[in-house]
Protein backbone atom coordinates (compact mmCIF):
# COMPACT_ATOMS: atom_id res chain seq x y z
CA UNK A 1 0.00 0.00 0.00
CA UNK A 2 1.32 3.45 -0.73
CA UNK A 3 -0.11 6.40 0.39
CA UNK A 4 0.53 9.72 -1.28
CA UNK A 5 0.45 13.40 0.23
CA UNK A 6 0.46 16.36 -1.69
CA UNK A 7 0.66 20.18 -0.81
CA UNK A 8 2.07 23.19 -2.44
CA UNK A 9 -1.82 24.30 -3.42
CA UNK A 10 -3.84 27.58 -2.52
CA UNK A 11 -4.74 30.62 -4.23
CA UNK A 12 -2.57 32.97 -6.66
CA UNK A 13 -3.63 35.19 -9.06
CA UNK A 14 -3.73 34.79 -12.74
CA UNK A 15 0.09 34.94 -14.00
CA UNK A 16 1.70 33.61 -11.30
CA UNK A 17 2.93 30.19 -10.18
CA UNK A 18 2.78 27.60 -7.96
CA UNK A 19 4.90 24.20 -7.02
CA UNK A 20 2.38 21.11 -6.19
CA UNK A 21 4.75 18.30 -3.99
CA UNK A 22 3.68 14.48 -3.62
CA UNK A 23 5.47 12.48 -1.40
CA UNK A 24 4.77 8.62 -1.21
CA UNK A 25 5.08 6.39 2.02
CA UNK A 26 6.11 3.18 -0.04
CA UNK A 27 9.60 2.36 1.24
CA UNK A 28 11.36 3.08 -2.51
CA UNK A 29 9.02 5.38 -4.82
CA UNK A 30 11.13 2.82 -7.34
CA UNK A 31 9.16 1.47 -9.83
CA UNK A 32 6.06 3.28 -10.14
CA UNK A 33 5.37 5.83 -12.68
CA UNK A 34 3.42 9.08 -11.51
CA UNK A 35 0.82 11.85 -12.40
CA UNK A 36 -1.19 14.52 -11.60
CA UNK A 37 -4.51 15.06 -11.69
CA UNK A 38 -7.20 17.61 -11.76
CA UNK A 39 -10.78 17.80 -11.33
CA UNK A 40 -12.78 21.26 -11.69
CA UNK A 41 -16.29 21.22 -10.24
CA UNK A 42 -18.59 19.22 -12.73
CA UNK A 43 -15.98 18.66 -15.06
CA UNK A 44 -14.21 14.97 -15.47
CA UNK A 45 -10.68 14.42 -13.90
CA UNK A 46 -7.91 14.85 -16.56
CA UNK A 47 -4.44 13.64 -16.29
CA UNK A 48 -2.41 17.29 -16.38
CA UNK A 49 1.13 15.79 -16.12
CA UNK A 50 2.79 12.20 -15.97
CA UNK A 51 6.29 10.86 -15.67
CA UNK A 52 7.80 7.19 -15.58
CA UNK A 53 9.65 5.76 -13.00
CA UNK A 54 12.91 6.65 -15.00
CA UNK A 55 11.99 10.11 -15.14
CA UNK A 56 13.61 9.81 -18.82
CA UNK A 57 9.63 10.45 -20.28
CA UNK A 58 6.97 12.79 -19.65
CA UNK A 59 3.46 13.66 -20.86
CA UNK A 60 1.60 17.04 -20.66
CA UNK A 61 -1.68 18.12 -21.77
CA UNK A 62 -1.70 20.38 -24.32
CA UNK A 63 -3.22 23.25 -22.58
CA UNK A 64 -0.52 23.39 -19.88
CA UNK A 65 2.60 22.67 -22.63
CA UNK A 66 5.24 25.24 -22.00
CA UNK A 67 3.85 26.22 -18.74
CA UNK A 68 3.95 23.27 -16.34
CA UNK A 69 6.99 21.06 -15.58
CA UNK A 70 6.93 17.72 -13.97
CA UNK A 71 9.89 16.39 -12.06
CA UNK A 72 10.46 13.49 -9.32
CA UNK A 73 13.36 12.52 -6.91
CA UNK A 74 13.39 8.83 -6.70
CA UNK A 75 15.95 9.30 -3.20
CA UNK A 76 13.23 11.65 -1.41
CA UNK A 77 9.89 10.05 -2.75
CA UNK A 78 8.59 12.90 -3.99
CA UNK A 79 7.22 14.41 -7.31
CA UNK A 80 6.73 17.74 -8.06
CA UNK A 81 4.63 19.97 -10.51
CA UNK A 82 5.49 23.05 -11.05
CA UNK A 83 3.13 25.58 -12.67
CA UNK A 84 3.99 28.86 -14.06
CA UNK A 85 1.59 31.28 -15.84
CA UNK A 86 -1.19 30.07 -14.38
CA UNK A 87 -4.50 30.78 -15.83
CA UNK A 88 -8.15 30.72 -14.16
CA UNK A 89 -9.23 27.96 -15.95
CA UNK A 90 -6.55 25.90 -14.09
CA UNK A 91 -8.30 26.25 -11.21
CA UNK A 92 -9.47 22.59 -9.45
CA UNK A 93 -8.47 20.12 -6.95
CA UNK A 94 -5.22 18.85 -7.86
CA UNK A 95 -4.52 14.63 -7.11
CA UNK A 96 -1.50 12.88 -7.63
CA UNK A 97 -1.67 9.37 -8.50
CA UNK A 98 1.17 6.68 -8.66
CA UNK A 99 0.95 3.50 -10.75
CA UNK A 100 3.10 0.72 -9.97
CA UNK A 101 5.37 -0.68 -13.31
CA UNK A 102 8.02 -3.07 -13.67
CA UNK A 103 11.91 -2.27 -14.89
CA UNK A 104 10.68 -3.23 -18.36
CA UNK A 105 8.60 -0.52 -17.81
CA UNK A 106 10.61 2.15 -16.85
CA UNK A 107 9.96 4.66 -19.19
CA UNK A 108 6.14 4.00 -19.73
CA UNK A 109 4.26 7.59 -18.69
CA UNK A 110 0.38 5.63 -18.13
CA UNK A 111 -1.97 7.55 -19.74
CA UNK A 112 -5.48 6.86 -17.99
CA UNK A 113 -6.77 7.38 -14.44
CA UNK A 114 -7.23 3.44 -14.57
CA UNK A 115 -4.01 2.71 -14.94
CA UNK A 116 -3.40 4.17 -11.76
CA UNK A 117 -3.99 2.33 -8.65
CA UNK A 118 -2.93 5.14 -5.46
CA UNK A 119 -3.93 8.42 -5.56
CA UNK A 120 -3.36 11.46 -2.89
CA UNK A 121 -6.59 13.06 -1.34
CA UNK A 122 -6.04 16.23 -3.27
CA UNK A 123 -4.51 20.31 -3.35
CA UNK A 124 -6.90 22.94 -4.20
CA UNK A 125 -5.37 25.05 -6.55
CA UNK A 126 -7.47 28.68 -7.21
CA UNK A 127 -6.27 31.17 -9.49
CA UNK A 128 -8.19 34.37 -9.32
CA UNK A 129 -8.31 36.37 -12.54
Amino acid sequence: QVQLVESGGGLVQAGGSLRLSCVASARTFDYYAAGWFRQAPGKERELVAAISWSGAYTYYADSVKGRFTISRDNAKNTVYLQMNSLKPEATAVYYCAAAPTTYSGRNYVPPRPRDYDYWGQGTQVTVSS
